[in-house]
């Protein structure tokens, strides 16, 4: 068998580190044998854990990195060490063509300022930005971004935005043509800021790119299924994906206590399990870990920090669904042919 997309993760980001770090990679590699893995951290923690899953002798290499970054460290301290860190490695080996994604569950800020350094932004891209899958109530899940990357955003930001995560829909979703809107506060043409309205009149403009615009959406219609791409500034982004994660958690640990209360829920419990199941399937964040950052010249994947090892697992697998798409020319793609009919239509 030809060997797969080569992964660099960092070991040592995370709330757990090693254990729950190998222990997905583990879990990538018998999900798909074709995988190859570089493990950045210090070596004696991760062998410890190597030592656990036999499946990775023959397709994980371990890069000692004694040094890691801190969950609360600064990003500009954090350049400093990208040379020395697991994580700040582990984005080297992307830009040396020693692997073709990398994956870290640490600091979002120094994952986002040591990628960019190291892998500087596409041409026509002013500002990477963190895209991640949502799930809905329709046929499959919405992509959203930017996610916290950049707090502020102006028209061409948002643009941009749009433009990468149509890319990223049609790779991951498989839509031909996505449906995309702006995140405002209302769906009027006139309700929003300066830059969502300049955003939203250059979109509509974009007949000759491969998504459709449908206007704005508010916060409460994006788990209805209705949207295939979600664009907002990191500000707002960010906030809305804690609120939705935060009231996922706050349904299941209501339905836990009701069913707890009595004998009479308990047993009401036992009859709707399988339903209750399902739905502790749709909400658990790490079935739809793996962000993404769009806009560099290489791959970059943050996993939640808290991530379990299923959910190192899948922003493994979102990472080697990229390379293998080619999520990177196709953006290339679009925003040439962006820029080619905005320097058309200026010239006419």
């Amino acid at each position: 068998m030809d060997a797969g997309p080569r992964i660099a993760v960092d070991a040592m980001g995370g709330d757990s580190g090693p254990p729950a770090i190998v222990a997905g990679v583990a879990r990538a590699c018998r999900r798909d044998s074709s995988l190859r893995f570089l493990i950045l951290g210090d070596r004696k923690l991760v062998e410890a854990e190597l030592g656990k899953h036999r499946v990775l002798e023959r397709c994980a290499t371990i890069v000692h990195t004694p040094e890691a970054i801190g969950p609360s460290e600064k990003p500009s301290q954090a350049i400093r060490r990208a040379r020395t860190t697991s994580m700040g490695v582990a984005i080297g080996a992307v830009k040396d063509g020693q692997a073709d994604a990398a994956v870290s569950a640490g600091n979002t800020g120094a994952m986002m300022a040591m990628s960019k350094l190291a892998l500087r932004t596409m041409p026509g891209i002013d500002r990477p930005a963190l895209a991640a899958l949502l799930p809905t109530m329709g046929e499959q899940d919405c992509v959203m971004l930017d996610l916290g990357a950049n707090t502020e955003c102006d028209a061409q930001n948002l643009v941009q935005f749009a433009v990468m995560g149509s890319a990223y829909a049609r790779t991951v979703l498989g839509v031909a043509k996505p449906r995309v809107k702006l995140l405002n506060i209302g769906t009027e043409e006139l309700k929003g800021t300066d830059e969502l309205k300049e955003a939203a009149g250059l979109l509509r403009e974009a007949h000759f790119l491969a998504f459709r615009f449908d206007g704005f959406t508010e916060g409460d219609q994006l788990s209805r299924g209705n949207i295939d791409v979600v664009v907002t500034d990191g500000f707002s982004g960010n906030i809305a994906l804690k609120t939705a994660e935060g009231t996922a958690r706050f349904v299941t640990d209501l339905l836990r206590r009701a069913f707890k209360s009595s004998f009479r829920s308990k047993a009401g419990f036992a009859l709707s399990r399988p339903a209750l199941n399902l739905l502790k399937v749709h909400l658990d964040p790490n079935n739809h870990n793996g962000a993404v950052f769009l806009g560099l010249n290489g791959l970059v994947v943050k996993s939640h920090g808290g991530a379990n090892p299923k959910g190192v697992a899948n922003a493994i697998g979102v990472a080697a669904r990229m390379v293998r798409n080619d999520i990177i020319r196709k953006i290339g793609e679009d925003l040439d042919n962006f820029r080619a009919h905005a320097f058309s239509e200026a010239a006419q």
